[in-house]
């Protein structure tokens, strides 16, 4: 008589962790080689050392195999960059010659070479820079990084699974490089790539890697034949060769789809597969395909995400119809943690009761720990009745509903999205007003954030000044900002947004419903982290947010100075959205909240409003049955916020570092009187694409990349502006920068406007009268 069958050795691990460090301490090594105050070294050491640290802690949790090379000094897809040899022709010397300074350079350009353009990963808010690719790219394997990530690992003695960039998505992000014909597809260069991909594989092989993980989330896309008949090639041509390590083909963020099957029937060893939100229906997908018999199947049940706990119970029964579509099956999160914060428990702040809701990367490799425990040896109650009572606990707070704000949504009508008069007679209505000349010049909103500014914020959270002295630092440092606009030429002014510690959370610290965090840090792009608020309950304004500040800078001048608000889509999507009612609710309860903000800036004077969206295009689906219900909530909720104004006021929005080609139909459903966009790196592309559309309102594509440390030359800005002006005419062409300046110096952003508005006015007085 035979016994029970074994239970499967059920086994956790991630995608990617967090790579800045419990107190950022990857920015400030690299900022600090940038200004020169730390060495190739030292910033090479401490990149060590954080990654030994997040092993440790890793495989000190539980985790049984820990993700390389997942770790970047700046971007992954620059890293693949690097990997393939794809450095561009113009960056080729400088990087021969110094790698790192070259890898930096390819980032952020350099003094006389343009950067890497900059644009979003998927439908998140991280950026990653985009591949240029030609039919004259040679493509050469340069396994350095990779390579000496996993034998850091291997020395240090754990079970290490090197992470790259897969090839199908690496050739999908890219585009064209200058020069290359206008039809050219960069996927036709997979023949040429496959060959370095083989290479890599037996470098990593011989440096000790037992299993290889390709992202491919591009894959999770609606795909065309070409693109499906490429992937089966690619793995086709990869799992046939001999000197490699096993194959685990990841996807992320949703479904796979039609690239199931594909893979599937590959020889590919092991898939990862997402199975939250949207990428549930992998779940389904993977019966009906037969499963993985004779595969490792890596299930994403933990929301790699966003920052609420796992329902336990729910993952286990999930995972537990999982164990017999594949040899093994093994827990993981959704994606890799690169997308949450480092650590819960360091959040002082947070009400304990709240607390228990959250989960942050170090508690979700916790719950996957946990998952993987309880499907092999079913010993963990304690867990469960813990998780059963935090997300009661949940359910049942008064935090998360408030009935006026409910009631006022069900009474939201149509024609409260909509403004009073047509465009045209807007923009006559405003002109009138506002009296503006032709390519009238503007900036988009924020000015260089100080050291002295930023100490000011700390001094004022230590106690060391009080409320009034802060405020009177701020109302010095708008005097000194509207006073260089007027001297630099500006037409319309910003007040440049000196009280303001990033565009979400200084409007989530005045809103109802949001939690703050004091070290939730996620990064956005490079060195530039984020601390995205916690939309925990519904929304309303209690108070003006930003009235008093904007009235104060419009008393210093007699030039129209913009009220500056983030719109109702940004606000959710950088920030981490409640999962329990959907996100049309949410957009329109922020969305009022917002009108409210309008109205009082209005009333006090304001004559130009800007809302800002710029994460329109970023929380787009991927799927595109699942976009026209998106867009259509989505701009609703942005005409919601502006609609109740006069006619003579002019509403603006921006938007930056995403393709908005494939959405301009909703851009126009925003109605918005003014748009600034990105444009500078992409050479005007969006101008080009917003004519072809037959776009009628006002454009102010962006002529100053505000992502490179340089300051360019008035005869760049001159160029550009005559190029938009191909494509915009001129009485709806505004000059503007790209993007706000925070990030950007004095010295930087100074001279640069100077320069553009000289290069305007160059422009303008070429103009026919």
């Amino acid at each position: 008589m035979t016994g029970p069958s074994p239970t499967p050795q059920v086994r956790a691990t991630v995608h990617g962790w967090p790579r800045q460090g419990p107190s950022r301490e990857l920015k400030k090594a690299i900022e600090g080689y940038w200004a020169g105050r730390v060495t190739d070294d030292q910033l090479r050491t401490t990149a060590a050392d954080l990654r030994r640290d997040a092993w440790r802690w890793l495989a000190d949790a539980g985790i049984s195999e820990v993700p390389t090379g997942d770790f970047s000094l700046y971007d992954h897809v620059l890293d693949a960059v690097v990997m393939t040899g794809a450095v561009p022709a113009r960056h080729r010397l400088a990087f021969d010659a110094d790698p790192l300074d070259g890898y930096f350079a390819m980032a952020r350009g350099a003094d006389t070479v343009a950067p890497l353009e900059m644009t979003k990963w998927f439908d998140t808010n991280y950026h990653y820079l985009v591949p240029e690719l030609g039919p004259d790219t040679v493509f050469t394997a340069d396994a350095r990084v990779p390579v000496g990530q996993l034998r850091e690992a291997v020395a240090l003695g754990h079970t290490a699974r090197p992470v790259l960039v897969g090839p199908i998505t690496f050739l999908l992000l890219s585009k064209p490089a200058p020069g290359a014909p206008a039809d050219f597809q960069p996927l036709t260069l997979l023949d040429r790539l496959l060959p370095v991909y083989a290479e890599l594989l037996a470098d990593l092989r011989a440096a000790g890697a037992s299993w290889i993980q390709l992202d491919e989330p591009a894959l999770v896309q609606d795909l065309s034949p070409a693109v499906l008949n490429a992937t089966a090639r690619a793995y086709r041509d990869l799992t046939s060769l001999t000197d490699r390590p096993q194959l685990l083909v990841a996807s992320y963020f949703d479904r796979l789809g039609e690239a199931l099957p594909v893979l599937a029937r590959s020889a590919v060893e092991g898939l990862a597969m997402d199975s939250t939100g949207p990428a549930a229906a992998n779940l389904d997908a993977l019966a009906s395909v037969g499963g993985l018999p004779g595969k490792r199947l890596v299930a994403g049940v933990v929301d790699g995400r966003n920052v609420w706990i796992n329902d336990l119970e729910r993952s286990l029964a999930t995972l537990a119809t999982l164990l017999g579509l594949a040899e093994r099956v093994d827990v993981a999160p959704s994606c890799s943690l690169l997308h949450v914060p480092l650590d819960v428990a360091v959040e002082r702040d947070l009400d304990p009761q709240v607390a228990r809701w959250l989960a942050f990367a170090r508690q979700k490799t916790a719950e996957v720990v946990t998952l993987a425990r309880g499907l092999t040896e079913g010993s963990i109650a304690p867990q469960l009745a813990a998780n059963r009572a935090a997300l009661a606990s949940r359910a049942a707070s008064s935090l998360t509903r408030d009935p006026a704000v409910r009631a006022r949504c069900a009474a939201v009508t149509p024609e409260d999205a909509r403004r009073s008069k047509p465009f045209a007679e807007r923009s006559a209505a405003q002109q009138a007003r506002l009296q503006l000349p032709p390519l009238p010049t503007t900036s988009i909103g924020s000015f260089p954030q100080t050291r002295e500014l930023r100490l000011a914020r700390a001094d004022l959270r230590a106690g060391r000044i009080n409320e009034a002295a802060y405020e009177e630092r701020i109302r010095a440092e708008i005097h000194d900002t509207i006073a260089f606009q007027e001297k630099a030429g500006l037409d319309v002014l910003v007040h440049g947004e000196p009280e303001r510690n990033d565009m979400v959370q200084y409007f989530a610290e005045q809103l109802t419903g949001y939690l703050a965090t004091r070290h939730g840090w996620v990064q956005s792009y490079g060195t530039r982290y984020v601390r995205p608020p916690i939309l925990a309950g519904d929304v309303s304004r209690p108070a003006p947010m930003t009235v008093a500040w904007t009235a104060y800078a419009q008393s210093l001048t007699e030039r129209p100075v913009k009220g500056m608000l983030t719109g109702p889509v940004t606000l959710l999507a950088w920030s981490f959205v409640r999962d329990d009612q959907p996100l049309a609710h949410t957009a329109r309860q922020v969305a009022l909240a917002l009108r409210d903000e309008v109205a009082d800036l209005e009333a006090a004077g304001t004559a130009v409003v800007q809302v800002d969206e710029p994460a329109l295009r970023e929380a787009l689906p991927l799927r595109q049955a699942t976009r026209p219900a998106y867009l259509a909530w989505a701009t609703e909720a942005f005409r919601l916020a502006t609609s109740a104004v006069r006619a003579d006021t002019q509403v603006h929005t921006h938007m930056c570092y995403a393709e908005f080609g494939e959405i301009l139909g909703a851009v126009e459903d925003l109605d918005a009187d003014v748009i600034s966009l990105e444009a500078a790196r992409s050479r005007m592309q969006i101008a080009d694409e917003l004519a072809a559309a037959g776009y009628a309102q006002a454009v102010g594509p962006g002529v100053y990349d505000i992502h490179a440390p340089r300051v360019p030359e008035e005869r760049e800005l001159t160029d550009l502006i005559d190029r938009a002006l191909l494509a915009v005419p001129a009485e709806r062409l505004w000059i503007n920068p790209d993007c706000g300046l925070k990030t950007r110096s004095w010295a930087e952003a100074g001279p640069t406007l100077e320069r553009m508005t000289a290069a305007a006015r160059r422009v303008r007085d070429g103009l026919p009268r």
